[in-house]
């Protein structure tokens, strides 16, 4: 044990382990403080992150994150809904977390809550949660504390689904934080040939064509979906080994949410799905070292700096080494 994690561990209070203890049975309002504390960035707020992670290792999940992105419209609020509730019915064991990305708002910074108005869950149901999050009007598609809640929520629950704010032509970080990325369309929407331009269309690993309420228009959509795909050599031959998925979906009439739903628990079982943590880790704390010190400062952690870390050390100790790194090599900047 460090001496950063003795001086965490001992700044402990006895209402965050308490806090700790109940998120553990998935209470919701215990989460939701847990949760607010991983998106708040102050000093204290980072002591006591790390007393979270250090509280739940050992006894922790490694949860499937998986990521469901796509235009705005294209219905990913309701399919999350009716996925969630056939997932539990097809395994009650389960415990399912949604965080839903939310535009924010202008003039508070806020999320917008959108998503939460066509989600609806049972209120009592312990192994359901759902929490909206602000994008921080960042252009990933995820807000910049959404994988700090992520780390969180991948140690509490089976599956965590991040549901973007909705993708245009630069918002696809959400391949970064997901095990696996579900990109959801609208059925002969002209998406496919915006998400070509910017190469989206290689980002996914399995294609949602979601509001298929007529067969006609269904298969139409897939036919110009393989088309489309061709053209950037992304394959749907079920023998190719690097093929992709592709399912059709209506969340109003029910159409194949069991296909879909028998796939992402097949996805859930399989541990090889999972991506490397540290690469994700390291992802994100270069980012955070762009934030601080700029181009140049991301320069220096990729070429040399990030050596310095070990795999024994939590997120919060790397960005404390990394930024007393940072300050020795760049000493005219300051946090």
């Amino acid at each position: 044990m460090s001496k950063n994690q003795n001086r965490f561990d001992a700044m402990m209070t006895p209402e965050l382990r308490d806090m700790i203890a109940r998120a553990k049975h998935l209470e919701k309002w215990p989460l939701a403080r847990l949760i607010s504390l991983f998106e708040t960035n102050t000093e204290q707020a980072k002591q006591d992150r790390h007393s979270v992670m250090s509280s739940l290792k050992g006894s922790a999940k490694n949860g499937l994150i998986l990521g469901i992105t796509g235009t705005p419209g294209a219905g990913k609020s309701s399919l999350i809904g009716e996925l969630c509730l056939s997932l539990l019915a097809e395994k009650p064991e389960l415990n399912i977390a949604v965080l839903a990305v939310d535009p924010s708002s202008q003039r508070s910074g806020g999320a917008l809550l959108g998503d939460r108005t066509r989600t609806n869950f049972p209120i009592n149901d312990k192994r359901l949660f759902f929490r909206s999050q602000a994008s921080d009007l960042d252009l990933g598609g995820v807000g910049k504390k959404t994988y700090q809640v992520t780390r969180l929520l991948r140690q509490l629950f089976d599956i965590i689904i991040i549901e973007t704010v909705g993708i245009g032509q630069s918002e696809i970080e959400v391949e970064q934080l997901s095990d696996h990325t579900c990109l959801v369309l609208q059925p002969l929407a002209g998406d496919q040939v915006q998400f070509m331009k910017a190469g989206i269309m290689e980002v996914p690993d399995t294609f949602i064509i979601n509001k298929c309420d007529e067969d006609s228009l269904a298969k139409r959509s897939y036919h110009l979906l393989k088309t489309s795909l061709k053209l950037v050599n992304v394959s749907l031959n079920k023998h190719n080994e690097n093929s992709k998925s592709v399912f059709l979906t209506s969340a109003t009439k029910q159409k194949g949410i069991d296909e879909l739903t028998h796939f992402l628990l097949q996805l859930e079982s399989d541990s090889s799905v999972r991506k490397d943590r540290q690469t994700q880790e390291y992802f994100y704390l270069g980012k955070w070292i762009q934030q601080e010190f700029g181009r140049f400062g991301l320069t220096l952690f990729n070429q040399s700096v990030k050596t310095a870390l070990t795999s024994q050390q939590s997120y919060e100790e790397k960005e404390n080494t990394l930024f007393e790194m940072m300050k020795k090599m760049i000493p005219s900047l300051s946090r």
